[in-house]
């Protein structure tokens, strides 16, 4: 049995994460802040599943290093950050110090904890420096960042090309980048599929910021395989060092307002698409990744098409609404996932 650190485990994608090692027979520790109310973490009852559930702000180099040697684990997984866009311009300190400095600190916990086997540090598709282009960004361009966000994210991902290049790093480390990710039980405030549920569940309006924005949308359960695909690389001795893009095909691709339309049709209301003038913080009208190195050296590739990445975020929000517990919603989906091979 491997036994896995997840931080940021109180997070949506965290919180699946958790459930997904679980269901494999994995150990599972997590490392993070306090979840954030009515969260799927709480409401899924995911401590449960944990070994050890600390409540450490990365930002404390002494607490991180000291929970790191407490849990003493086999894998890390590091998602912990401050992951909004618009929260960074609000707080861009607090990004700065969570997205750089904690990643720093987690590397160096896992540096003086010496006995873990494979370290995967997480950062996002807006590690790019983003050209508004049509084509997905590959693993050898170049990284920026114009907002606080995806600047610190950036420089989280080169902090950590440095450490994996230096002699401080005895742990078989790589970095994956993935960009939007949806499904069921995401709370996150100013996140579109969050909107959407939060609107139609209501039959009201939804607001949209940016109707013609383009991004990648992928389930997270394929997202978070990605990622294990990865780990298991690690562990057998391949593909240290290595940054790779998970990210769905060009067909998900698409615009912000379609999406709102198609979640609308699915929810089945009538409640109308509005768009609000002048949004008053910019954000990329345009972003998406090519996945290619991930299917060709991992033999990674996605199991949900959009329509399914859809429809299985959808079908979870109405069941959750219908009284459905979180739990056995994610349990059912992700033994439905687990089931299906992914396409060839």
């Amino acid at each position: 049995m491997t036994h896995y650190l997840v931080t940021g485990h109180t997070g949506f994608k965290g919180a699946w994460l958790v459930q997904l090692l679980a269901a494999a027979g994995h150990q599972v520790s997590g490392l993070a802040l306090d979840p954030v109310p009515n969260a799927l973490f709480t409401r899924a009852r995911v401590a449960d599943l944990l070994t050890h559930d600390l409540r450490v702000d990365i930002r404390n180099a002494a607490m991180t290093a000291t929970a790191m040697a407490q849990i003493a684990p086999d894998v890390v997984i590091h998602l912990a950050a401050q992951p909004l866009v618009r929260e960074s311009y609000r707080d861009p300190r607090t990004t700065w110090e969570t997205n750089v400095l904690g990643t720093y600190n987690v590397l160096d916990a896992v540096a003086q904890e010496g006995g873990v086997q494979a370290l995967l540090v997480i950062t996002t598709d807006k590690v790019y420096r983003n050209l508004n282009r049509v084509a997905g960004y590959r693993e050898d361009e170049p990284l920026g960042g114009v907002d606080p966000y995806s600047a610190s994210k950036a420089a989280a991902d080169l902090l950590t090309q440095s450490w994996i290049a230096s002699a401080d790093c005895p742990t078989p480390t790589a970095i994956a980048r993935a960009g939007n990710v949806i499904g069921g039980g995401d709370v996150c405030a100013e996140r579109l599929m969050v909107d959407l549920v939060a609107a139609f569940g209501a039959d009201q309006d939804v607001h949209l910021r940016y109707p013609q924005a383009v991004r990648p949308w992928q389930h997270v359960l394929d997202c978070l395989a990605g990622y294990l695909t990865l780990v298991d690389a690690l562990l057998a001795g391949e593909h240290a060092g290595e940054a790779y893009n998970f990210g769905p095909g060009a067909e998900a691709f698409v615009e912000v307002g379609e999406v709102a339309d198609r979640v609308a049709q699915l929810w089945g209301t009538t409640a109308a698409v509005v768009v609000d003038p002048a949004p008053e913080l910019p954000e990329a009208g345009l972003l998406a990744l090519d996945a290619g190195k991930a299917e060709r050296e991992l033999g990674w590739q996605g199991r949900l098409d959009f329509a399914e990445t859809l429809s299985w975020t959808v079908a979870w929000a109405k069941a959750d609404a219908e009284g459905g517990d979180p739990r056995e919603l994610c349990a059912s989906q992700i033994e439905a996932f687990n089931a299906m091979r992914p396409p060839r």
